[in-house]
């Protein structure tokens, strides 16, 4: 069997007018595949919309395995990690496309932005990351912004509310669990094997609820899938084109995209609530992904070997 390359893998020269690109071009896409499951989600059942979502995201996994050259970077000695990051990764996604179906667009997504938040909590018990002051006082400030959006009163958090915020916690984890592929995993095994395995286990709910669809449907699913592991791989693109810190506030983009399309498709617009209590989340968020790039081009410098760019902390599924 083929052994996986023991010196560091090139980073190619940052481009940062493509990789911005790139991101936006991965939000568009990422916007799309979430309303076309929300539509689906109407009239078929949520096991199989997540099924199909990933059934066809295989075509763009395929194609960014060919484009890094083939079988050889499909190498691994970790198939528990890769097993774990999909079981929880396809959590996240199940749970958020049921918010989809609960709640509007927009105020999904919105709540979703509060996963870099849980990350960064969640990273001190299980990575054993030192978070300083800084970074906490955002992560305060980004979860009185949930708050501010979810309000919690007497009757406690509106269903798709708490369907989206248990979904972060889920990314968050997922998150994490791709930090720990990162130390020997290049990104596109990652997302080939996260595609792979969510494919089989999404089929196996399939028994449970299944509505045979007609040909438009079939062509919104086929959609659905390209849009996703699209958004997957110019994400993917775009954190290796420019740093993190360039790149990553584009994916805020998404918000706005997903309020023009709710508005357009489902004729919401997201309540003064919503819309300041995204604010804070995505102001925490940023100044949360701004440290975290210091912290590792601080690392990166004492590091005798050539720093490599951070990896998304953003939300995709």
């Amino acid at each position: 069997m083929e052994q996986p390359p023991t010196s560091p893998i090139a980073t190619p020269p940052e481009n940062v007018r493509l990789g911005i690109l790139s991101m936006l071009l991965a939000m568009v896409l990422m916007t799309v595949m979430n309303a076309l499951a929300k539509l689906l989600a109407e009239s078929y059942p949520l096991g199989e919309v997540t099924f199909f979502r990933n059934l066809f995201a295989l075509l763009p996994a395929v194609a960014m395995v060919a484009a890094a050259g083939g079988r050889s970077c499909l190498h691994t000695d970790h198939w528990q990690g890769h097993l774990w990051r999909a079981v929880i990764g396809l959590a996240s996604m199940v749970l958020l496309f049921w918010a989809y179906h609960l709640m509007p667009l927009a105020n999904a997504v919105a709540i979703s932005y509060s996963a870099p938040l849980f990350l960064t909590a969640l990273s001190v018990p299980l990575l054993g990351e030192k978070v300083g002051a800084f970074r906490w006082g955002a992560v305060v400030v980004g979860f009185a912004g949930v708050l501010i959006m979810v309000q919690p009163g007497a009757g406690m958090l509106d269903r798709g509310a708490l369907v989206a915020l248990v979904a972060a916690v889920c990314y968050a984890l997922a998150m994490i669990a791709m930090r720990q592929l990162g130390r020997t995993e290049r990104p596109v095994t990652t997302v080939f094997y996260f595609t792979v395995i969510s494919t089989l286990l999404s089929a196996l709910a399939l028994p449970l609820g299944w509505t045979t669809p007609d040909g438009h449907a079939l062509a919104l699913m086929v959609a659905m899938g390209i849009a996703g592991g699209g958004a997957q791989y110019f994400s993917t693109r775009a954190y290796a084109l420019a740093r993190a810190v360039v790149v990553g506030p584009f994916s805020y983009a998404s918000l706005i995209y997903a309020s023009v399309l709710g508005w357009l498709v489902w004729g919401d617009v997201p309540a003064p609530h919503v819309v300041i209590g995204a604010t804070v989340v995505i102001g925490s968020g940023l100044l949360i992904l701004y440290r975290e790039t210091r912290r590792r081009e601080i690392e990166g410098a004492a590091s005798p070997l050539p720093p490599r760019r951070a990896a998304p902390t953003t939300r995709l599924v």
